[in-house]
């Protein structure tokens, strides 16, 4: 059973921070019949604004499928995804989009950074699918280098950067939009461990700024790093508030 399963009463109690993501009884379905996969079984989980939240689990156990959903990149088979307030699990594909690109910072494994472009035009592309004024994009993405400490590298193209300044690059262009939500799925799995540090070091100091930060990882010493762990296991949210002490008990049980 969940631990400490949130009732949709006490989501708006007074003093309690603006809910960011809010899942209600989600489930997710692969196939029919005897080939039918349940990924997620009946799942609610709420995420504050501000908070800095690890999703664990073993491989199979619905934490990639809950990002998915959580990103908008996937749709619930049945219950519902609130995101900022706005109900997202029916949403035509053409109003996800404009979600995903509007209140989603994304951070990837693999840095899917455009190879003939610059740190710099790398991180404006974002803001060119949101309409940002041309006359604002070369400002913001120039903060937004500063801000993870590549002012110095603006002008080169990511074959001329390291694993650790390609990451900076594209935590960078996540947060050029001023997303609601910062969302990272294993960020720091192509990286070593001196790389991984300076890379959660950037995420600390943005949730400490502010941002929202959930992020899907299978790496216990970076999940002790952040403030919430979400644990997954056969589809279903076994522990949602676990501290980074408490998860070594857990872990191992």
């Amino acid at each position: 059973m969940q631990d400490k399963l949130e009732r949709y009463s006490d989501h708006f109690s007074p003093g309690r921070k603006p809910i960011i993501i809010r899942i209600e009884n989600v489930s997710k379905v692969y196939g029919i019949g005897n080939t039918e996969v349940r990924a997620l079984n009946g799942v609610s989980l709420v995420v504050e604004q501000g908070e800095y939240c690890a999703i664990m689990g073993a491989s199979g156990s619905g934490k990639s499928t809950a990002m998915n959903i959580i990103g908008c990149l996937d749709r619930p088979t049945s219950g519902h995804y609130y995101l900022d307030n706005v109900d997202v699990s029916r949403l035509v594909d053409a109003d996800l989009a404009g979600i995903r690109n509007l209140k989603i910072g994304f951070v990837f494994q693999q840095f899917h950074l455009l190879a003939q472009l610059t740190a710099l035009e790398n991180v404006m592309l974002p803001m060119v699918y949101a309409g940002v004024p041309a006359s604002e994009r070369r400002d913001r993405a120039m903060q937004a280098l500063k801000r993870v400490g590549l002012e110095n590298r603006m002008k080169n193209r990511p074959n001329q950067l390291s694993g650790g300044q390609q990451q900076r690059v594209a935590i960078a262009r996540a947060i050029v939009n001023r997303p609601v939500l910062l969302l990272a799925d294993e960020p720091t799995g192509a990286l070593d461990s001196h790389t991984t540090a300076e890379v959660m070091d950037i995420f600390t100091e943005l949730n400490q700024a502010g941002i929202t930060v959930v992020m899907v990882t299978h790496e216990p010493d970076v999940a002790r790093l952040t403030r919430r762990i979400v644990w997954f296991r056969d589809g279903e949210v076994v522990h949602s508030h676990l501290t980074p002490e408490e998860m070594t008990q857990v872990a191992v049980s």
